[in-house]
């Protein structure tokens, strides 16, 4: 009965930003599952190696190049998406960037740029997936948040803005969707060493107060990932909505 609850075969999950990071671990978590996995990224020969490593037993895997910030191309997914397997599932609204720098030195370019992906991208896919979830009265969104969520970060403002929008947008969709039987929650990983936080580890100082701040010794990994976006994207998970679990070693308790 129990493990039944975690069983995702037959579900059809969408993970963007797939082709890296988080987004890949991600990806291989609902494929574990049993889950069919459209991987989506605007990094083609990186989703196809997700795709490949990802491959398990009977669960389906596929690949679409596409960029979010391309609203237009996200309705074309999404109507692919449900002309090919019937139904969506599942939405792992993973694609975000960051660029790192003073709040002097941040251009409307730079701001627009982060906003693009982190808040309107991600906003504008979980809309067009609510128009299929709807129809068919079921549906997990997970979105990606962060440390930035809950806390400032020194030299991260724009990126913390979009976090911090992103944590009561997910809110506000659960209490909208929930009458659907659509439940919306977020992840929000603490320090896990990936492209895009690449340059905080680059400085072995910085590296080592990192790792030193976590109460749990060391940076996360995506498999530490696996076990909860499995549970929100599973049944396990249907009376929990408008929820941001935080995975960061214990990082904001302390």
């Amino acid at each position: 009965m129990v493990k039944s609850l975690f069983d995702l075969t037959g579900r059809v999950a969408l993970v963007t930003g797939a082709g890296q990071g988080l987004g890949r671990g991600y990806a291989g978590a609902l494929a574990g599952a049993g889950a069919t996995v459209v991987c989506l990224d605007k990094d083609l020969p990186a989703t196809r190696q997700t795709m490949e490593m990802n491959k398990q037993g009977d669960a389906q895997t596929e690949v679409v190049q596409c960029d979010i910030t391309d609203l237009a191309r996200i309705k074309e997914v999404l109507k692919s998406i449900k002309n090919c397997y019937g139904r969506l599932d599942i939405l792992v609204n993973n694609a975000g960037v960051e660029i790192a720098e003073e709040i002097l030195d941040v251009t409307p370019e730079h701001y627009d740029q982060i906003m693009a992906v982190n808040l309107k991208g991600l906003f504008f896919t979980a809309q067009e997936a609510a128009r299929y979830m709807i129809a068919q009265k079921s549906g997990k969104i997970i979105n990606q948040g962060s440390l930035g969520s809950f806390i400032g970060l020194a030299g991260s403002s724009v990126y913390c803005a979009s976090k911090g929008g992103l944590l009561q947008f997910t809110r506000a969709l659960s209490i909208e969707l929930a009458r659907h039987n659509i439940q919306v929650n977020a992840i929000a990983p603490g320090y896990f060493r990936t492209s895009m936080t690449e340059s905080f580890f680059q400085d072995p100082a910085h590296r080592k107060w990192i790792e030193e701040r976590i109460p749990a010794g060391r940076v996360g990994t995506a498999e530490d990932l696996a076990g909860t976006v499995v549970f929100l994207a599973s049944s396990a998970s249907d009376y929990i909505t408008g929820q941001t679990i935080v995975v960061d070693g214990g990082w904001l308790a302390s």
